[in-house]
């Protein structure tokens, strides 16, 4: 369900940890091989010794404590080393090693403290992506007769958690999804999430008509929202064969791809965000839109079309679509999220959902299924 980052500056791919680990102990020792090198071929030779100490700190950085104990040790018998090749006295020397062995001690304990924190934070981690998992069910790649893929991505990298909700399920009135975004970040958004998607799973299964799924999600908001909080949100349904419905609650415009190109599904009365219908405005209204075999819906959150590059320019979502549309909705959002992310320059700085619903052509599909029946006969 996590989206799979770009893969030159992933720090969790697995390749590259392996790679850090194996390099990490190296960096310090060269530092220390190329400090005793300068001694011995310049005339001041004892005037280096006290660079010896960049080692066992850059060592605390990467190392637990026993591996900056040796690199502490290593660069020590370095000087001691050296110090045998100058005329300076016995107590110059020791003045001069000692600078190296007390960064050595203090660099093993601040490895002990990374160590402890990281720890904490992998324990942060794992308790908030089992919320996450909670929170955003995982969605299964094929739901009744659509083909469905998500990709997520939140902006408190470490935490993985953020604001931006989705779900899809099968109901008695057919499929039914929500894609939203919540106002702010961090737990309280979170909260707000797990409350819409709460009253959405249920009220999808119990309300006949689209708009009443909606006006319930309302209804919940206002009671529990502040009141400058607010979700903007599509709701969408699929009753009946051939059409799509939409109920967009000031969101992004979904996207609809089919064999006439990428169309933006503009809604035709806007209506402002759930948990703003107490100020007034447009109720929110039913947009019914034509969905046959081979079209695909492509809804996305703000994080998305709002993402910029270094020049300051807003991913031109619309026109990147096409590139990458396929007849895999995994394939294709992954080479979106891909383009995305280097678009950025690999960190999103808010927040970002995108998810992608496909019906498969049904004479494409059975086609598929009598052709080894065919060939083998």
């Amino acid at each position: 369900m996590f989206p799979a980052r770009l893969r030159p500056s992933d720090p969790d791919h697995p390749d590259q940890l392996i790679g850090r680990r194996h390099l990490a102990p190296a960096v310090p020792v060269v530092i220390i091989c190329g400090v005793a090198l300068l001694a011995l071929v310049t005339s001041e030779g004892l005037a280096w010794l006290p660079l010896l100490a960049v080692g066992p700190a850059l060592a605390a950085a990467q190392c637990g404590p026993y591996g900056v104990i040796r690199i502490g040790l290593l660069a020590v018998a370095v000087g001691a080393f050296l110090g045998t090749q100058g005329a300076e006295p016995v107590r110059t020397q020791a003045i001069l090693l000692a600078t190296p062995a007390a960064v050595a001690l203090a660099s093993c304990g601040a490895s002990a403290l990374r160590r402890r924190r990281e720890r904490v934070l992998a324990d942060v981690r794992s308790v908030a992506e089992a919320a996450q998992n909670a929170l955003l069910q995982p969605v299964p790649s094929r739901v009744g007769q659509f083909q469905v893929a998500v990709r997520y991505s939140a902006a408190a990298a470490e935490a993985r958690v953020g604001g931006d909700l989705y779900a899809l399920l099968p109901t008695p009135y057919g499929i039914r999804l929500i894609v939203g975004d919540v106002r702010g970040k961090g737990l309280p958004a979170v909260s707000t999430a797990g409350l819409v998607l709460g009253v959405f799973r249920e009220a999808a299964y119990d309300e006949p008509d689209l708009l009443d799924v909606v006006a319930r999600i309302e209804r919940s908001l206002s009671r529990n929202l502040a009141p400058d909080d607010f979700v903007t949100a599509v709701v969408a349904g699929y009753p009946s064969d051939g059409r799509m419905e939409l109920v967009n609650c000031g969101h992004a415009p979904p996207l609809l791809v089919g064999e006439s190109g990428v169309i933006a599904v503009e809604p035709t009365h806007p209506a402002p965000p759930l948990g703003l219908a107490s100020l007034g405005g447009d109720r929110p209204s039913l947009q019914v839109v034509p969905f046959a075999g081979g079209d695909q819906l492509l809804l996305y959150t703000d994080g998305v079309i709002e993402a910029r590059d270094r020049g300051r320019e807003y991913f031109p979502l619309l026109e990147r679509v096409p590139r990458h549309v396929c007849d895999e909705p995994s394939r294709t959002l992954a080479s979106l999220h891909d383009e995305l992310l280097t678009h950025v320059g690999g960190r999103l700085h808010d927040d970002a959902a995108l998810l992608l619903l496909r019906k498969p052509v049904l004479g494409a599909v059975r086609a598929a299924v009598d052709m080894p029946l065919a060939s083998s006969a």
